[in-house]
Formats: C-alpha cells, structure tokens, sequence
C-alpha cells in the first residue's frame, strides 16, 4: 500500500454504507443508479461501482468477475474491489456467491451464512500491507461479522427459505472445480461448502476494518458427495439463473434490516475495532 492513491472516487461522487459483491445478475436491483469509476493504490477493481437506492438505504454494488464476467476467481483483483468499496464509505459488506455443498442434507438452492472459513487459495495477493513499514496483523479467528450474518439468517428464515446458519466454507483456487479425492477430503475434515471466491476477500474486508458476511447458495453437491458426478459449470450456471430472483430478494430484505454504520450503531461490532491499537503504514480511504 502506497503513501497516497493515485486516484479517489470524484469529490462529489455518491456515497453508500453498504456494499454488496456479486455476480453481474445484481446490476438491475438498484434504483437511482450511478456508475463510479474508482482506481486505488492497487490497480483497478473489476469494474465501475454502481451506486444507488434500495429499500431506502444507499447501497454500493461491485461486480466480482466484472459485468461480462472476464475475470477467472484467481485473477479478480480482490484488494482494490475492497479498497474501492470503502473508499464511497462502505462499512457493511455482502458477499454472495455460488457454492457447491459438501453435506448429502444441504441440496441445491439451500442458503448457507458461514461463521468459519478455510483458504487454500494461493497466487492471490492476500494482504493490503505488503510495503515496508509497521508491520499489521490482523486478527481473523472469527472471518464474518456476527451482526450481519444475524440479520442475514433471520431474513431468510422469515422467507421461508431454507438456510444453515452457521459451517464452513473453504476456499479452492480454481477455475477447476475439486477431484472426487479432494471433495472427499473436504468432507471428511468437516467442512460445508467449497468455494473459489470468498478468500482473500473476507481477509482484506478485516484488513479494512470493514463488516464482511458470506451468503452462499449451493448450485450443486460436489463431485464425490451424496454419489455426485463431475460438477459441471452449465449446471451450476443453471441452478444459479434458478435461484437468483430469491437471492436478489433475500439481499432486499437484509439490506433494509442492516444496521446503521453511523454514528454509532455498530461500535460495537468486533469488525470495526480490528485495527485499533495497530499503527497503519498510511491511512484507509472513505
């Protein structure tokens, strides 16, 4: 991380205090939308921010893989999507992404809201401070932030959806999905759900002293769980197109219950008091 960022959303950019990643399906559930484009000491994000409305709070959206989906997990450039994220004054994040399941009883389209993540990701530049100076470490022992997974769970409950609150979900590099050996590795050691996207992410989100929820929605059981096949990407795509007018609502509905950020509804949130007493090697922006 540099002294200074090269660049900074316009001074008269709009603001937001949540912020939601996803996939480009999401654009459309904004009102009042504004495309900002945001450049940050770590490059560009994966596309504009769209800032806008919805259910009465300002809400800022990002696009994972970029709106035509150019990026692979390995190659989205995570530290500026977060950096660029709390630099319009995002302090609430909402991640969905598309899981496969590693428990025969959660089936495609079930909701999982992790409290646990494992990282076996590697190449990703998994931290903002690389540079020389203090040196910042972060604690991680619980990655996702207790009041958001709350407000997530109990809308889905309220839906009537079916959600897990709470498993673990661990972090595969991709783009390939897992061997039926490594599946079953995952299974064994106790783990939820399998991923490509959400490390380092929920990492760099603490980094950012930023809160950070998971919302993951199973498009398939991983090859070598409940006699699963190869997982294939049409189907995931599939069951995604399936499920995305559900998951647009439940973020809806999570939305309009999050907490406000300011002045003080969540200083008590263990997120947001991640870095105090550690010396920054410059400051954060937003």
């Amino acid at each position: 991380m540099t002294e200074t960022s090269p660049a900074a959303p316009p001074a008269d950019a709009p603001r937001a205090d949540l912020g939601v990643i996803g996939g480009s399906g999401f654009y459309e559930f904004l009102t009042h939308a504004e495309r900002v484009p945001v450049t940050t000491p770590f490059g560009d994000p994966s596309d504009d921010l769209v800032i806008g409305e919805l259910e009465g709070r300002r809400v800022a959206f990002l696009a994972r893989h970029g709106h035509d989906h150019r990026f692979q997990p390995h190659k989205v450039n995570y530290r500026a999507n977060l950096w660029a994220l709390r630099s319009v004054g995002v302090r609430q994040v909402l991640a969905p992404c598309a899981v496969g399941s590693l428990r025969e009883e959660l089936g495609p389209g079930t909701i999982v809201v992790p409290d646990q993540v494992v990282d076996r990701t590697w190449g990703r530049a998994h931290t903002l401070y690389e540079e020389e100076g203090p040196v910042v470490h972060v604690g991680f022992a619980d990655p996702y932030c207790p009041h958001g997974r709350k407000v997530v769970v109990d809308a889905a409950r309220a839906a009537g959806k079916q959600v897990e609150d709470g498993g673990t979900l661990v972090v595969i590099n991709g783009p390939r999905f897992s061997s039926k050996a490594e599946s079953r590795w995952h299974q064994q050691a106790g783990w939820t759900v399998v991923g490509m996207t959400a490390m380092p992410e929920a990492a760099l989100a603490r980094e950012l002293a930023m809160c950070f929820t998971t919302i993951a929605l199973v498009t398939d059981h991983d090859a070598g769980v409940h006699g699963g096949e190869a997982v294939t990407h049409e189907e995931v795509l599939r069951v995604f197109a399936k499920n995305v007018e559900g998951l647009k609502q439940l973020l809806r509905s999570t939305l309009a219950a999050m907490p406000e950020t300011e002045p003080d509804a969540t200083a008590s949130c263990p997120c947001r008091r991640a870095l105090d007493g550690i010396t920054l090697p410059a400051p954060l922006p937003g």
